[in-house]
């Protein structure tokens, strides 16, 4: 259980790498609003923008601490607790907007992936 509950730990930090640091000014069809970049997205949310700062620093840590918790275990529960956090602000911010729900399923595998990274490690670790 121990590999899955790892490969799931690099699939996290890598896609939330991918979206903060390399595809952050690229459009997706899953921003919320008709946010063509991050930082349009977090202005569609009526949020401020130092917010987008804040998550996006949150996020490239949970991402660093997913991958030292290959090697320091104890990193990942409390990453994985904080990235619940937010990706249900972010569904809620894509409730908010009433985009449709496909924009939210990104936010919403996020935050399942990192529940189930949670129920593994405590129950089969």
């Amino acid at each position: 259980m121990e590999i899955v509950i790892q490969a799931l730990q690099v699939i996290v930090a890598l896609g939330l790498l991918n979206v903060w640091l390399i595809r952050s000014s690229k459009s997706t069809p899953y921003r919320g609003g008709d946010a063509q970049t991050i930082s349009e997205e977090f202005a569609a949310y009526g949020l401020p923008a130092f917010m987008m700062y804040v998550v996006g620093g949150l996020k490239v840590i949970i991402a660093l601490a997913m991958i030292a918790g290959l090697w320091i275990p104890a990193l990942v529960i409390p990453a994985a607790v904080v990235l619940i956090v937010l990706m249900a602000g972010a569904f809620a911010m894509h409730l908010k907007v009433k985009d449709p729900f496909k924009k939210s399923i990104p936010a919403i595998l996020m935050l399942d992936t990192a529940i189930f990274i949670i129920v593994l490690s405590v129950f089969f670790t």
